[in-house]
């Protein structure tokens, strides 16, 4: 029973050795060990991927909803939420203290950085730094951006959309007098034109 998988399994798609390649474990945080769950979920979402790819070869049909939960585990930790009425950005920056995490904004962008120093921990010596920048839709106000950090490290920017320009209801067109009657400004062009033929 244990040569069946050696024997029968597709060679040009070996997924015996693609979950540590196409699973984000090598994404993780560094200075943490490598713990027990991210090991079952480099090896389950590599399966589910797998799966979701012969699948959808013997099907001619595109099904997303069943890779759904695939993609709800593989989060990367950052989200971009684009609303009716702001751009917000919600970032794990629970790795770093909140004097060591910057927000800018530019023009048309928003830049969060994180850094802190080498500092010793039960294995060594460890630093860490990021640097993630935003593109700020067109119509969100980069003067207005606030940022927030909750207590268990989620950086939450936001930048809401600039406020479009009251309407003015009825305008008034002022009245320019011309000081010449334009009943005869039309006799006088009457009698150039007859003059001409």
């Amino acid at each position: 029973m244990s040569l069946i998988p050696i024997v029968f399994r597709d060679w040009w798609d070996d997924c015996w050795d693609a979950p540590l390649r196409t699973s984000q474990l090598l994404d993780q945080n560094f200075g943490r060990e490598i713990s027990v769950d991210d090991l079952l979920t480099a090896l389950t979402s590599a399966a589910a991927a797998q799966s979701a790819l012969q699948n959808q070869r013997r099907s001619r049909y595109n099904r997303p909803w069943r890779n759904s939960s695939l993609a709800a585990r593989q989060d990367s930790g950052s989200t971009v939420k684009l609303a009716d009425d702001k751009f917000q950005i919600n970032l794990d920056v629970q790795q770093f203290a909140p004097e060591e995490i910057s927000v800018k904004a530019t023009d048309n962008s928003v830049i969060v950085e994180g850094k802190h120093e080498e500092k010793k921990d039960e294995h060594g010596f460890i630093s860490r730094q990021f640097v993630r920048r935003y593109m700020l839709p067109e119509g969100h106000d980069a003067n207005q951006i606030v940022s927030s950090l909750s207590s268990d490290g989620i950086l939450t920017v936001t930048a809401p959309k600039k406020a479009l320009p009251a309407p003015e209801g009825p305008k008034a067109i002022p009245i320019v007098q011309t000081g010449q009657p334009a009943k005869q400004l039309k006799d006088a062009e009457k009698k150039a034109v007859e003059n001409g033929k």
